[in-house]
């Protein structure tokens, strides 16, 4: 039933009434009356008998279409459990809303192709009280533990040459796909060959520099399709959905496949999820909404940049796309593909353990396809240029831009925060402006503008220092309004755009001009950036996060990317100290090492991926009352309390990832005996959520 509470969260049975039989298929959206209410629910199978004696009869089927597939069930139980949530929550993201007038459309277009249901002489749904399944474990978990260590050779077989006998229906329209695209990486012929083959090649890609990773995964998927089976892919914004689905256009030919985003709207995202349920499209593209999305005969799920925090789902129980899509690939036993510029530690897992096999470029081919990247900060440049420490564009940034805009080339300048002046202080002591009202930051929206606050939207136009009485503001943190401003006085008729939230370019004509990017949001250039700058960097690097690091180099290793080779007069500044971990694997192309790097010290520290966490948010005194519950696997280890938001605490519990179904199935059960005392207090509950500080 969809009810938010968790001890409700377990299967009941009713009574199919006559009148209703025909309609009643698993998969379809019923009412049912619960406590004298009447509630959603979804009907998940048809049995001839029930434990119980007395039974209540289905109110209505709500529509005859069965939208959920019983795959993409057991997938929603699977990620319910990991993530110590409800069933009722996970179904709410893996199933669209239900829009009756494209409902009627496409089943009036061919009613005849709805998917078959699989019911008997079935009386009610599935029994209550069944035993419920062990907990499934993730791709992640399995690979920690792995039963016997293999050798590369049975690696690669098990990976990508024989992971099993095909299951192929036959050739497709596709044909075969040329691998040249994949040739500068040794294995990469092989992942697509085993694809084609029906087989179930797990990969880890480090995408080379100026790849064009889109047409690489609409290749992965090609192969995949001609196979004869169907394929997910999920990327992490709709910038990314527009160039795989212009590459998958132009491979599988246009209706191939259905693009699933939330950013399309109710009717377009339910008609395209409703074509792949019925077997419409064999492939199936999108956002984290399409991570559950129903396909077909799958044979591929594959996941791009999976270290972007839009792949976390915001809503309770907070899944994350990478992690669902590899339980996803356990369960139906098809190929993975996790890739991307920069690697994350939870993909560094997949590859030390054996689950999966790195399909990289030998340093040869790295060298020839990366630019020429260098720092500000080391001892030769500082020698040469005293004041690059403190400047914000130190000179050989500035001279880098001023050649590339000389050779008539476009120049890119990553800055990491938006906005003008989106933090200011006293220019007299420097303390920090606050909002004389909440005490939020001050910021300044515009050169003429006012100060206002960023919490309250507060003008604060008679500002006065409480510490100094000064009245003159200076900035802190300068957004790429200002960064704009600046660079167009710096390089008087240079053409200047910028790119953000509130606008994000796609591409940029060739030719000199300066592009202000926010991280995410860097247009690509026809036929590359003659420079990149990476300017702010500490603004990445000092933040109080786990992944501060690792998502530093992400967002630099993303616009560099972006330029040309450094044959071909491409250049990268970064204004940061050589010394420095992210610096080191920036300067060498090598996102590996430094996930291996990463991994290694929270394997020492006991930091996720290493091992298993959860997090519980909420008023002290309902997270001691659900902690005391709880009863925690041995060896857990309960850390804090530490202050969250709003007055309330946080503690984390820590346990090996042995023990990690154990841990969030005692903090489910804790939540469902709160919930049926009907404990007034809400307390989050999160597995390995992103940030834990």
């Amino acid at each position: 039933m969809d009810v938010p509470l968790p001890h409700l969260d377990r299967p009941f049975d009713y009574l199919v009434p006559d009148t209703l039989d025909a309609d009643a298929r698993p998969g379809v959206r019923v009412k049912v009356r619960f406590a004298g209410q009447l509630v959603d629910g979804w009907l998940l199978e048809r049995v001839a008998e029930s434990a119980h004696p007395k039974l209540a009869y289905l109110e209505k089927v709500v529509s005859p279409v069965p939208v959920l597939a019983p795959e993409v069930a057991e997938l929603a139980r699977a990620v319910a459990d990991r993530y110590a949530g409800s069933l009722a929550d996970v179904l709410r993201l893996a199933v669209p809303p239900r829009h009756a007038r494209v409902e009627k459309d496409v089943t009036a277009e061919d009613p005849a192709d709805d998917p078959p249901a699989t019911t008997g002489d079935a009386a009610v749904a599935a029994p209550a009280g069944a035993a419920e399944p062990a907990t499934p474990a993730t791709a992640s978990e399995d690979a920690a533990e792995p039963a016997t260590p293999a050798t590369a050779s049975e690696d690669a077989a098990r990976t990508l040459s024989a992971a099993g006998p095909g299951r192929s229906g036959g050739p497709s329209a596709v044909g075969q796909v040329d691998p040249r695209g994949w040739r500068d990486y040794p294995a990469g012929p092989a992942f697509l060959r085993a694809l084609t083959a029906g087989r179930d090649p797990r990969a880890v890609w480090s995408a080379l520099p100026g790849e064009d990773w889109a047409d690489r995964y609409a290749d992965a998927v090609a192969a995949t399709v001609a196979g004869g089976r169907g394929a997910v892919v999920v990327v992490a914004d709709a910038r990314d959905l527009d160039r795989l689905d212009a590459a998958l256009t132009v491979v599988l030919g246009p209706g191939r496949h259905a693009c699933l985003s939330a950013a399309a709207g109710p009717a377009r995202r339910y008609r395209a999820f409703l074509a792949a349920r019925r077997g419409d499209v064999p492939v199936v593209i999108g956002t984290r909404a399409a991570m559950f999305a129903p396909v077909e005969r799958l044979g591929l799920v594959a996941v791009w940049d999976d270290g972007d925090d839009l792949h976390a789902e915001p809503r309770a129980p907070y899944p994350h796309a990478r992690d669902v899509l590899l339980t996803r690939a356990r369960l139906a036993g098809v190929a993975a593909l996790v890739g991307g510029y920069a690697r994350t530690a939870e993909a560094q897992l997949l590859v030390e353990t054996g689950w999966a096999r790195e399909v990289v470029a030998d340093r040869a081919t790295v060298r020839a396809r990366m630019p020429a990247i260098a720092p500000t900060g080391d001892d030769p440049h500082l020698a040469r240029d005293p004041g690059a420490a403190s400047a914000r564009l130190p000179s050989l940034a500035w001279t880098t831009a001023r050649d590339a805009l000389r050779a008539d080339l476009p120049v890119l300048v990553q800055v990491p925060r938006r906005g003008y002046l989106p933090s200011v202080a006293c220019a007299d002591c420097r303390a920090p402006a606050r909002c004389p009202h909440c005490a939020g930051p001050l910021g300044l929206p515009s050169a003429e503008g006012a100060p206002a606050c960023r919490w309250c939207g507060r003008v604060a136009a008679a500002y006065a220092c409480p510490e100094c009485g000064g009245r003159r503001l200076r900035a802190s943190v300068t957004g790429a309004r200002r960064t704009a401003e600046e660079l167009g006085r710096a390089f008087p008729g240079v053409p200047v755009r910028t790119s953000g939230r509130e606008e994000v370019l796609a591409t940029v004509p060739a030719g000199a001009g300066l592009v202000i990017a926010t991280p995410g949001a860097e247009p690509v250039a026809e036929g590359g950036y003659g420079a990149v700058l990476l300017l702010d960097s500490w603004a990445l690097l000092t933040r109080a996060d786990l992944r501060a690091g690792e998502e530093a180099l992400r967002r630099w290793l993303a616009a560099a990317a972006l330029a040309r080779p450094g044959p071909a007069s491409g250049r990268v500044v970064v204004v940061a100290d050589g010394a420095l971990a992210p610096v080191q694997a920036l300067l060498r192309w090598d996102s590996a090492w430094f996930a291996t790097r990463e991994l290694a010290e929270r394997r020492e520290l006991g930091f996720p991926p290493a091992v298993r966490m959860a997090s519980v948010t909420g008023v002290a005194d309902a997270v001691a009352d659900l902690l005391a519950g709880a009863r925690l696997p041995d060896g857990a280890e309960v850390l804090g309390p530490v202050p969250a938001d709003e007055g309330r605490e946080r503690m984390l519990v820590r346990v090996p990832r042995a023990r990690a179904a154990a841990l969030a199935g005692a903090l489910h059960a804790a939540a469902g005996q709160r919930s049926a005392r009907k404990a007034a207090d809400p307390v989050r509950l999160q597995i390995d959520p992103l940030s834990l500080f």
